[in-house]
């Protein structure tokens, strides 16, 4: 693609309007007098006209980092691209480029709490693993942006976002059927510190079902800080509230004294009201009314960087005053003509549900070794098949994901009803109790080996993380991350297996 600056891009993402057939979300809510003032996405563009990169994805193998561009201007992202640059590497999303003009561009959030050990680590959260999310558009191929435990991205300041109780909107296409229920999947208005600053401090969508009974939700909420909010009160759930399609499109406005939360099916319908009313009352921690909006924007974390929870997004925008309801619905009828569509997790050697293979290892120290349980645990490590008691530890029986018909899971033949999951980033062998972590951490999907042989596994779970044997052990490796066994060092080579027959 020719070399093209930011600035200029921009410029023609400014072309008048009145040339526009079915006008992209940002010409809509400038139309109606609410500009976008920070517009992301990894699928499409969101202004008709606009041809500027999208995202950025980084490379393992050399740290290089490539910008991905819609195929032309007002169009989907140019998959294939991000397929070409990825080949023989394992990539991440380093950034999610800001549409609107404003700068707010999106790149992973600085250390913060660590709300899983209850204190300050001062860690980085993780780069989204840029293969996890793979859907077409308008029937082209292109990438969300899967966010698991730990992964998360923000604007530190926010410029041109509403502050204090300034009205704003802002809507988000995400994945409806990828949620757990943790803090905080978001997207939105948050604090500039990366600390709880108070009630009121938030404005941002919420997607899960945090607050309510397992099996109950998903739902659209509203994070304002110290809050989930699906009525007008904090621990309210009330049924038929539920949000439970594929794509979910999901919208919050707020303006002084008044806040509303609408949502319905990407693919058709329009939106329904969830919540239209007065703010939360005050509480010991402080109001929401006014509210004390500080203009950061977070995309799959809170705003104090609570980052236990999981998700997927595909595109949104925030907007400078309070949209109307009708200019909602025609940003809702242009996200259904996307036609968004799941798309294969799968890009490697093919395998069959119900037959039994085994994974050789194909670094050079190793290729006599498997896949196996280790005979004294219920780890998973690399080992030799030279007698029927090594055999039968190194063959797997290939089910339809647990967690994800789109992938695979691997049921043990030594031991039926175990199966391979990760757990604390490694691989082990446990009986199947059907919980929905169990199932999620035991699916896997199979993308063509990157040293060229084979296959790589990834997780489904945590899409920035692969197969890797390590001084004989099996772990999900991020290459480059903060673990020994992350080392980038013969990281293609230890990822890389080849699926055989059983042993």
């Amino acid at each position: 693609m020719p070399s093209r600056t930011r600035s200029s891009l921009y410029a023609i993402s400014l072309a008048a309007a009145s040339s526009i057939v079915h006008a992209a979300p940002c010409d809509i809510y400038a139309r109606g007098g609410t500009p976008c003032v920070a517009a992301h996405s990894t699928t499409r563009a969101l202004y008709d006209a606009y041809a500027g990169p999208l995202y950025a994805v980084r490379r393992n193998t050399d740290g290089r980092v490539h910008e991905i561009y819609p195929r032309s201007a007002g169009g989907v992202a140019d998959g294939e691209d991000q397929d070409r640059f990825c080949s023989g590497a394992v990539c991440t999303i380093a950034t999610v480029f800001d549409q609107s003009g404003h700068g707010n561009d999106a790149t992973k959030a600085i250390g913060g709490p660590d709300y899983m050990k209850g204190e300050d680590t001062g860690d980085a959260d993780w780069e989204a693993g840029a293969m996890g999310a793979p859907v077409t558009v308008r029937g082209q191929k292109a990438y969300g942006v899967f966010v698991p435990p730990g992964t998360g991205y923000r604007t530190a300041a926010g410029n041109g976002t509403a502050r204090g109780d300034e009205p704003e909107g802002m809507y988000a296409v995400v994945d409806g059927t990828h949620y757990n229920n943790r803090c905080c999947f978001d997207y939105g208005n948050a604090e500039t510190s990366l600390t709880d600053t108070g009630n009121g401090h938030m404005e941002a969508l919420f997607f899960g079902n945090t607050g309510g009974p397992d099996g109950s939700g998903p739902w659209i909420m509203a994070e304002m800080e110290n809050g989930l909010f699906l009525t007008q009160h904090v621990n309210e759930r009330p049924p038929g509230k539920e949000i439970r399609h594929r794509f979910v499109t999901a919208t919050l406005r707020g303006e002084p004294h008044h806040w509303a939360i609408r949502g319905g099916d990407a693919n058709a319908g329009g939106l329904r009201t969830i919540y239209d009313g007065a703010r939360p009352p005050a509480n010991k921690d402080g109001a929401y009314d006014p509210m004390s909006k500080e203009g950061a924007i977070v995309l799959g974390i809170g705003g104090d960087n609570s980052h236990t929870s999981q998700g997927t997004f595909y595109e949104g925008v925030m907007t400078s005053g309070y949209p109307r309801a009708d200019v909602e619905d025609q940003v809702q009828a242009d996200i259904t003509r996307q036609n968004y569509a799941p798309a294969s997790r799968n890009s490697g050697p093919a395998v069959r549900v119900g037959s039994t293979v085994s994974f050789r290892a194909t670094t050079s120290c190793c290729t006599t070794r498997y896949v196996a349980r280790d005979p004294g645990s219920d780890d998973v490590r690399i080992d030799f098949a030279s007698d029927d008691g090594q055999k039968q530890r190194a063959r797997w029986v290939v089910r339809q994901g647990l967690g994800s018909k789109d992938c695979y899971s691997f049921e043990s033949a030594e031991r039926p009803g175990s199966f391979i999951r990760h757990s604390s980033n490694g691989l082990v062998v446990n009986g199947n109790d059907s919980s929905k972590l169990f199932s999620e951490d035991a699916t896997f999907c199979i993308q063509a080996g990157i040293n060229g042989q084979g296959a790589t596994i990834r997780s489904w779970s945590q899409a920035a993380r692969y197969w890797r044997h390590y001084d004989a052990r099996v772990h999900i490796s991020y290459p480059g991350g903060k673990y020994n066994f992350d080392s980038k060092n013969s990281f293609n080579d230890d990822a890389s297996f080849v699926i055989t027959s059983a042993v």
